[in-house]
This record gives structure tokens, C-alpha cells and sequence, in this order.
């Protein structure tokens, strides 16, 4: 296409556009996404025979919990999904030993008896199938009770036209303390809040992805992966530096500005970069049984404002019961050894579970206010409508939880990330151009490890201890890692909820597919590496503590 359509004005597609509009027609030529991973899967199966009988292997250190419990590893944008139901352990304590790594293949007798028993285990063990049922209960009531588009419509009022990207992108940052709610409740709501606003609803999914995921791991708040990452850079430091310790603040300061500073730059692509080559909207390009933007009459406006009045006062009601069951001394939901809330405690397990109930609560008010959703019968066919919608996403998962459990057990992914590791330490370069190939090693690495823990532990013995050695403070070294850890989240194949964000595209354009994410993301993942990247390093050079008593550099 040489033309896209920006208002009335006829414009001419550059280089850089046509280069993405190829990128997402190759995309979507691609076969189905479940054809994809069952030809991963074979992929994997045989090469994993290959690298086995050329004796491939590599001799690491790694970190790893001195009590090790067998629970698999998910890339859910760098994070495993929080659903646990009992409270969880405190953060565990790490230790560092060397270990031969082999590649292990799916053709012996124990390989081919592993892909026979555990098929099952797999997928049952894959807990983002069970975080998006949960998730979308009170999702899939508030939608269909009419409070999503109630809200939307009420924030499009009261916020600044100009505000509603960088507020949707914003959102999508802070909202990585409990990511999952941020994948499945953001990304639709700035999809409608785009369409309301007359612009490509494919730009709000696409500012909405950006945001949860790009910058996965900072925040404004500190989050659980914080924790752990802290105790597995402290035993690792410690192989050179007993006496040093971090706590879980020592990259806050560095946290928040990248937040804020990776959401103005998300913002500035969404509008400078997506939206011109997106173009005007056609809502032609929908399906025909696509949800259509309906204009409320006065009096469905006066059911809808009573049904919000209702909504907020049901939340509220909600809100007090759970604060009730974590504020008050000794409450459950506090972490019973230590009291602690926001750090290791059955409140952030159970986020996720609280923000669907939340959502529930506010559904049911405003379906009661505004007439829309009255009756126990209609709130269950609410939840069975959208579980129906999920059919094809759950199939997908099933093959996906297959794909990852077989590259984990041939160990590809731990030999990739540690022979690049080992090529980058023994590069003979000073610091700081070390810690940028730091940054793109981890960039490299997340194309195919998205988790922000497993990476880690291969990562960290290694690069924690070399860095100290050049006279670099083990947080100068997280917040490199943090800046390489997200940019690719947005478009690598391994992450789990693109399957449902290509299902969110296609409410909005019938033919979308994997192309289309793919090429609408690019944008986000090379210039925030980009400018992340300058951020990060005039950071370094001002000497601007990370956070508290964390300085760039050992004194």
C-alpha cells in the first residue's frame, strides 16, 4: 500500500512504514500459530539429538535456591504467574556452585519417555491458563454488565485528549507489579478507549502492550521479582565480596525515572510512529460479529451514571473487605512470620485473584445501578460467554506449555544464554561499553528466555562478579540488566499472552495476526533500547546514585 488515509489528507507511506507494512503482510502469511509451536516443538526434538551427539555442554556457575522445590519456569513478560493459592515462602536463599551443563535430547529412551508422561503435567502445571480464567471473571461481568465501556467513556470526558496515550501507556508500567491484569484488562480497555476517541484502536493495544511489557521490570513500586533478584545478586557478589548486601531499593530511584522516562518515549512512538502508518480507522476492517461503539440514549446515559454510582459504592465495599484482611495487625493476608504486605506475603500473591474480584464487584454494582446485568442466572452466563471466547487461546496454551517444557529439559535455552555470556566477558573493553553489551546481551538473551529469574541465575555469577572486579557496584550491574529485559518482551514468539493479544487485534481487524503485533511493537523495542540504553548511560556518567545509599560506582 503507497497511501494510507490520516484524516482526509492522502499520505505517502516512507521508507520505514513500507518496510513495517512488509513485515506485517510476511506475518500474516505465516500458518497458524498452533501450526508454529507443533513445528517448534519437532525443531526442538531434533536438534536437541543434534547438539547431543556432538557432546555440547558448558561449565557455568550458577545460583540457585539452597532448597530447591521442582516448579516450572513461564514467560509471561518476564514473570511467572502469581497463581499460587497457598501463601508463599519467604524469598528463598540462594547458592552458587559450578555446574557442567549438557544438552539433553528428546530421541533417547528417558527423552521420549518424558514427552509421554508429562504431556499432562505440562499443561497443568502452565498456570497462565488458569491466571486467565481467573482473570477474566470479573473482566468478562464488568464488560458484559457495560462497565468497560461506561468507564472508558467517562475517562475520555474527564481526561485531556492530548493525556490519554501517555496515561494508557503510564498505567501499563505501573501495572507490572501484578502483570497479568495488565495484559488482560489494559490492553482491551486502550483498544475501546482509542476507538472512542475516533483513533486506530490497534494503537491503543499497541501503547498498552508497550507499556506492561517493554519496560517490564521497573516500576514506580517495588514488586515481589525485586526480592528475589536481590538475594540472588547477593549470593553471587558474594563469591568476591562477602560483605556486601543490597536490599530490595537499591535500583528505586533508577525504577521510577525509567519508568516515566520509557512511558514519555512509548508515547511519543505511538503518536509520531504507529498512528500515521496505522492510518484513519475503517471499522470495515472489523469482523461482522465485532462489538459495535454504541451512543447511549439520555435515558441508558442516566441508567449508566447510576450504574457507575452503584459500581464505586460495591467496589468500595470490596476495597474494605480486603483491607480489612491485610491492614489490620495479624490479618491473613499479611505474611504470618514477618507481617510484612507489600513484599513477600499471600496480599501480592493473591493480587491478581483481588484486582478479578475487584473487577467482579463492580461489575455486579453496575449491572444492578444500571439495569444491565440483574440476576445470579445472567452473572454466570456473563462468565460462560467469555470462557467460550477462550477455546482457541486455551488449545494454543496447551501446545505452548509442550514447547517450553521441552526446550527447559534439552537445556538449549541455559547453553545459548551461557556461551553468549562467555563471549561477552571475554571481550577485552572497559566498563562501561561492557555494561552496554551487557544490555544487549540481555536484550539477545530475552528473545528466547523472557523470564526475568531464570536469566538471572545463568547471568548473574557470571557478570556480578567480573563487574566488581572493574570496580562496578552490583546495582550498577541490575540496572543494566533491567534496561535489557524488556524491550523484547514485545515481540518475541515465547511470550504467552500474544496469543491473546493477536485475539484482541482480531475484534478490530479481521485479518490481523502474529505480523501485525509484530510489526506494529518493532517501533517500541528498537527505539526504547535505544534511548533506554542513553539513559541508562548518562546515568552512569552523572553518578546518580540508583537508590538509596546505592552508588554507581564501589566507594
Amino acid at each position: 500500500m503507497s497511501a494510507k488515509e490520516v484524516g482526509d489528507k492522502p499520505v505517502k507511506a516512507g521508507g520505514m512504514q513500507r518496510v513495517l507494512d512488509g513485515i506485517e503482510r510476511v506475518g500474516n502469511k505465516v500458518p497458524h500459530p498452533a501450526l508454529i509451536f507443533l513445528g517448534l516443538i519437532v525443531l526442538v526434538i531434533v536438534t536437541s539429538q543434534i547438539l547431543s551427539w556432538a557432546g555440547t555442554s558448558v561449565t557455568t556457575e550458577v545460583a540457585e535456591p539452597a532448597t530447591v522445590e521442582v516448579a516450572p519456569e513461564y514467560p509471561g513478560g518476564t514473570s511467572v504467574p502469581g497463581n499460587d493459592a497457598p501463601p508463599p515462602p519467604a524469598v528463598p536463599e540462594f547458592e552458587v556452585h559450578e555446574e557442567t551443563i549438557t544438552a539433553e535430547s528428546l530421541l533417547t529412551g528417558d527423552g521420549i519417555r518424558f514427552m509421554f508422561t508429562t504431556a499432562v503435567q505440562n499443561f497443568n502445571d502452565f498456570g497462565v491458563v488458569a491466571v486467565i480464567l481467573v482473570a477474566m471473571i470479573g473482566v468478562g461481568v464488568a464488560e458484559e454488565a457495560g462497565l468497560i465501556a461506561a468507564l472508558i467513556r467517562k475517562m475520555v470526558k474527564v481526561a485531556p485528549r492530548a493525556a490519554i496515550t501517555f496515561i494508557i501507556v503510564l498505567l501499563g508500567g505501573i501495572s507490572s507489579v501484578a502483570s497479568d491484569a495488565g495484559y488482560l484488562v489494559l490492553i482491551p480497555l486502550g483498544a475501546a478507549a482509542f476507538a472512542s476517541l475516533g483513533r486506530h484502536p490497534l494503537a491503543g493495544i499497541a501503547a498498552a502492550y508497550a507499556g506492561v511489557s517493554a519496560a517490564f521490570f521497573v516500576n514506580v513500586l517495588i514488586t515481589p521479582a525485586d526480592g528475589i533478584i536481590t538475594e540472588v545478586t547477593n549470593e553471587t557478589v558474594a563469591l568476591v565480596a562477602p560483605d556486601v548486601d543490597l536490599n530490595v531499593t537499591h535500583n528505586f530511584y533508577f525504577s521510577i525515572a525509567a519508568t516515566i522516562f520509557c512511558a514519555v518515549v512509548m508515547t511519543v512512538i505511538t503518536e509520531r510512529v504507529l498512528e500515521p502508518r496505522l492510518g484513519k480507522y475503517d471499522p470495515a476492517e472489523a469482523p461482522p460479529d465485532a462489538p459495535v461503539d454504541h451512543q447511549p440514549t439520555d435515558e441508558e446515559s442516566a441508567l449508566e451514571s447510576r450504574g457507575l454510582r452503584f459500581s464505586v459504592f460495591y467496589l468500595l465495599i470490596a476495597i474494605a473487605i480486603v483491607s480489612a484482611l491485610t491492614f489490620i495487625p495479624g490479618a491473613p493476608l499479611r505474611n504470618p512470620e514477618t507481617g510484612e504486605i507489600f513484599g513477600s506475603s499471600p496480599f501480592m500473591s493473591s493480587l491478581l485473584f483481588i484486582i478479578s474480584m475487584l473487577f467482579l464487584a463492580a461489575g455486579l454494582g453496575y449491572g444492578r445501578g444500571a439495569k444491565s446485568l440483574v440476576g445470579s442466572t445472567n452473572v454466570i452466563n456473563a462468565i460462560v460467554k467469555t470462557f467460550n471466547g477462550l477455546g482457541g487461546l486455551i488449545f494454543l496454551m496447551l501446545l505452548i506449555a509442550q514447547f517450553i517444557a521441552y526446550f527447559n529439559y534439552t537445556n538449549m535455552s541455559t547453553l545459548a544464554a551461557t556461551g553468549l555470556a562467555d563471549l561477552l566477558e571475554q571481550a577485552d573493553i572497559g566498563a562501561l561499553p561492557l555494561l552496554v553489551g551487557f544490555i544487549v546481551l540481555v536484550f539477545v538473551i530475552d528473545l528466547i528466555m523472557p523470564g526475568v529469574i531464570p536469566k538471572w541465575a545463568i547471568l548473574a555469577p557470571i557478570f556480578v562478579p567480573l563487574f566488581y572486579r572493574l570496580g562496578i557496584a552490583p546495582q550498577t550491574v541490575v540496572a543494566a540488566y533491567r534496561v535489557g529485559d524488556g524491550p523484547a518482551n514485545v515481540i518475541t514468539p515465547l511470550m504467552v499472552y500474544l496469543p491473546f493479544i493477536v485475539l484482541v487485534c482480531q475484534k478490530y481487524r479481521k485479518k490481523a495476526g502474529l505480523g501485525t503485533v509484530v510489526s506494529m511493537m518493532l517501533p517500541y523495542t528498537i527505539v526504547v533500547l535505544v534511548a533506554w540504553t542513553l539513559f541508562y548511560v548518562a546515568w552512569y556518567l552523572f553518578g546518580i546514585p540508583w537508590g538509596p545509599s546505592s552508588p554507581v560506582h564501589l566507594g
